[in-house]
């Protein structure tokens, strides 16, 4: 029963998820909610999976350092590996949680460079803390509260000077007495001096008008006069006389009047005092921290000044009794009773029938993703459903208390022994296409095929306006030979809405053609469509295809149509001859390859050549606008005749008959 007695102060366990691991707290409060229920306010430390990568670099050179400078003794990967997941770091973000996720207890302790970080894996549930995460700024700092044990925090103290040896140390850097004990005053003497500066502070207060204002009783001045502040300036204006009473008395009352000295209680404001309160309460005894974020124009001698003299205050007793009450009010310790509730990532839990919790559609002799053992009481669904992986028992509890696997896996840059391990987890396509592990074990895994989603693009109604008004500067029929080269569509756009107004007179002709029903289209399409040629039958092909590099056409892999020349020569679609692999209209009509969405090529652009521009020009728009919505037939390009030359006579010299020449 003590175990599960939780007390303020104790790190314990809580569970948000039942699939990830736990969440480790400290509990700072405990409190009763209106409905009965116990709430915890806690303390959050963070593991490394919950900081991004650039810190978990800024951790391992962390680590190193520590390790160097304390002497570790060396370690094997494993070990190196599980104390990952011991370390964790520390934060001042503060959450509510309910009592009865609490799963348990665990140890977190400050790392000292004494101690040997093999322990931290030979206790159970045991961790440790150096740097302080801070959720908000993303930052990794030390901690402040590094207990600074060994050598370099020593103080050096320099050798005694022999006789006759001169001090050569500057003078001005090194600390200034302040009282000499061995002086010629006896006690008598000091104490009157000290009532005499007392009732000088007195006469000082009463006849300062702030301090009558603030205090207008004489009662509270001469209180006020007898404060540390006046004592110190008495006993330093004897020091700074050579403990003569009657140059000290004059110097404690001046001609100006007599020397009124004020501490830290009466130089700050109430505002100031109540902030230095709402820090001290947020923060505690971290005066850096009270400083630097509530009162930064404040020095931190004043600021640790102002807290021992306000410690001497009501205001400070009262505050104590506060928070006494409120103390008694909380509650001081909690019973949560042992979670047995079944966690739904069971495989197979005992005693129920095959296809509970989980199991369906799991296949049988998989082994533990992280200690590779094929036999265990009880399995855990672990990672995506669609990568079936699972964990035992013991590997699961590890999992879920310490955030990660026993061994290293592949994400981590380790492999795994034998022939059949395969990369889990949290892997990209590319890592998994690039190992191709799954042939000697088919269906371990299910690869991620590519996700090439197909899309329409729908001009709007202004594009294909824009596109008959603006035909001079779009140039339609020129950017379609270049779809690589950008178009400026706002200034299109911007230039149609300029011309629409004065183009709007004139009606826009449009041209209804009739399109063909859809059983025509697919009667055309199949009487065109290659036939399919027989594989030999050969070695089965991998899961992972793209790493079999099989050789393909253009005709397979694009099904292009080509179409004739005028001339009679056989032109592909981007002007070019046939290469090898295409075939012309007269060849014999293969099906073609049907080829799955994984294996689909990356896009091809053609570029037309000169040639192909050359006979484009031979084609009218109507004719080039049909050929764009068929691309599957054939184009005949009719070129013109060039005029036969007339006979040119010529005249020789020797004969008077002309003679005529001919093509």
């Amino acid at each position: 029963m003590a175990a599960n007695m939780y007390r303020v102060g104790d790190y314990v366990y809580f569970e948000n998820s039942s699939s990830n691991p736990y969440l480790i707290r400290r509990i700072e409060e405990l409190n009763k909610t209106a409905n009965g229920n116990v709430e915890a306010k806690v303390v959050c430390l963070f593991r490394r999976r919950d900081i991004s990568t650039n810190l978990n670099t800024l951790a391992d050179s962390n680590a190193r350092d520590f390790e160097e400078e304390s002497k570790q003794p060396s370690m094997s990967e494993q070990q190196k590996h599980q104390l990952k997941h011991r370390e964790l770091f520390l934060s001042r973000q503060f959450e509510s949680l309910p009592a009865t996720h609490i799963r348990g207890k665990c140890n977190v302790t400050l790392l000292n460079e004494t101690d040997a970080l093999t322990i931290y894996l030979e206790r159970e549930d045991c961790f440790f803390y150096s740097l302080v995460f801070d959720p908000m700024q993303k930052t990794l700092l030390a901690d402040q509260g590094e207990i600074r044990v060994g050598s370099k925090y020593q103080a050096e103290i320099p050798d005694k000077l022999a006789e006759g040896d001169s001090d050569n140390r500057v003078q001005e850097k090194l600390e200034t007495k302040v009282w000499d004990t061995n002086n010629q005053l006896k006690d008598p003497q000091i104490d009157q001096f000290l009532v005499v500066a007392r009732a000088i502070g007195t006469f000082a207060r009463a006849l300062d008008c702030s301090s009558s204002i603030r205090q207008p009783s004489l009662h509270m001045s001469a209180a006020a006069a007898s404060r540390d502040i006046t004592l110190f300036h008495a006993m330093d204006t004897l020091q700074k006389n050579g403990y003569d009473l009657a140059k000290a008395m004059s110097t404690l009352v001046p001609q100006g009047g007599p020397v009124l000295c004020r501490d830290e209680m009466e130089e700050w404001s109430a505002s100031e005092a109540m902030l230095f309160e709402e820090a001290l309460e947020k923060y505690g005894k971290d005066f850096n921290d009270i400083r630097q974020d509530f009162l930064p124009w404040k020095s931190l001698a004043s600021v640790v000044q102002f807290y021992y003299m306000w410690k001497t205050t009501d205001r400070y007793i009262q505050q104590k009794r506060l928070k006494a009450a409120e103390a008694d009010s909380k509650l001081k310790q909690v019973y949560i009773p042992t979670y047995t509730k079944p966690n739904p990532n069971q495989i197979n839990a005992p005693g129920s029938k095959p296809g509970m919790n989980g199991a369906t559609g799991y296949q049988k002799g998989l082994s533990c993703e992280s200690c590779h053992t094929a036999q265990s009481q009880q399995w855990y669904a672990w990672g995506p459903p669609n990568m079936q992986c699972r964990l035992c028992a013991s590997c699961w509890i590890y999992w879920k208390k310490y955030g990660g696997l026993k061994t290293p896996t592949q994400l981590e840059g380790a492999t795994r022994a034998g022939s059949d391990a395969a990369p889990r987890g949290h892997m990209t396509r590319q890592e998994v296409q690039g190992m191709s592990p799954f042939t000697s074990s088919a269906g371990r895994a299910k690869l991620l095929a590519k996700n090439r989603q197909t899309f329409i693009l729908q001009t709007t109604k202004l594009t294909r306006i824009a596109r008959r008004v603006c035909q001079d500067i779009l140039q339609s029929r020129r950017a379609a030979r270049r779809p690589y080269a950008s178009i400026n569509a706002n200034a299109v756009k911007a230039e149609c809405m300029i011309r629409l107004p004065k183009a709007a007179k004139s009606a826009m002709k449009n041209r209804l053609i009739p399109r063909p029903s859809l059983i025509n289209i697919v009667k055309e399409l199949a009487v065109q469509a290659p036939l399919k040629l027989k594989a030999p039958r050969g070695a089965p092909t991998p899961i992972n295809r793209n790493q079999v590099n099989q050789p393909r056409s253009a005709s397979a892999l694009l099904g292009k149509r080509p179409f004739d020349n005028a001339g009679g020569n056989s032109l592909s679609t981007n002007g070019r001859p046939f290469a090898l692999g295409m075939r012309a209209a007269t060849q014999s009509v293969i099906k073609r390859q049907k080829v799955s969405q994984g294996d689909a090529p990356n896009p091809v652009v053609f570029v037309a050549t000169k040639d192909t521009r050359a006979l484009r020009k031979h084609l009218t728009q109507a004719e080039m606008r049909r050929a764009a919505r068929k691309p599957h037939l054939p184009v005949r390009i009719k070129l013109p005749v060039p005029p036969r030359p007339l006979p040119v006579p010529i005249i020789p010299s020797s004969t008077s008959e002309p003679i005529v020449l001919e093509d």
